[in-house]
């Protein structure tokens, strides 16, 4: 382990950190607008509409990112349409993270008891007003473990973004071991700098958690 190395290599990964961490919380906040608005129209049973975001989700959630990363990448420019890398990134992971979002969310919103909207409109409150402050805030509450375990998937998902020309964490590792071949300095400042990017996530995930347990149930 060569430390002069390391500390040489620094300067690239950490822009390609700044990069990853970008184009990775670009596609999560997509993500999350996709999985609310596709979660939304399945709890509400919405005609058509439901069965074509059905078929989207069953899509992205059996196909690998890689794969759809190639198809728009790769495939659209052949029919004129194309998109960047950094946009690609993006969306890629919105429409991956969009599919897992929607059934996570979705089971929250179902998860919250038929008696509560009965409780609600029994005072008199609108249909809109039930669902905004009385099983809105609950699913969301229920549904953030799973919301949580979902960002932490989709941040790990952006190692395949160096395929597409991206200079991604994974892009640089590669290309530095390809051009100097120091393979354990790489993949160990590899590792470390996932999990700068990780690591902080997961732990401010926890806290979050259990503070909306503790909220809901007491200490």
């Amino acid at each position: 382990m060569n430390f002069e190395v390391i500390i040489a290599y620094l300067p690239r990964y950490w822009q390609a950190l700044l990069l990853t961490i970008r184009v990775g919380w670009q596609g999560v906040f997509l993500s999350l607008l996709i999985g609310a608005f596709c979660a939304i129209i399945i709890y509400l049973k919405v005609p058509i509409l439901r069965r074509v975001i059905r078929c989207y989700i069953e899509l992205f959630r059996n196909t690998p990112l890689l794969v759809q990363l190639f198809f728009m990448y790769f495939a659209l420019p052949k029919i004129g349409v194309k998109f960047s890398p950094d946009f690609c990134g993006t969306l890629g992971l919105g429409l991956l993270g969009g599919a897992y979002m929607a059934e996570t969310l979705r089971s929250g919103l179902e998860n919250v008891p038929p008696v509560q909207s009965e409780s609600a409109q029994s005072l008199g409150m609108t249909p809109l007003q039930v669902f905004g402050h009385v099983i809105l805030p609950q699913a969301i509450n229920t549904s953030v473990p799973g919301v949580l375990a979902n960002v932490i998937f989709l941040l790990k998902e952006t190692s395949v973004f160096s395929t597409i020309s991206l200079m991604d964490l994974m892009f640089t590792a590669k290309d530095l071991i390809a051009m100097y071949a120091r393979t354990i300095e790489c993949l160990a400042m590899l590792v470390v700098f996932y999990l700068l990017m990780l690591l902080p996530v997961s732990i401010l995930g926890s806290l979050l958690e259990r503070r909306l347990r503790y909220a809901e149930f007491g200490d």
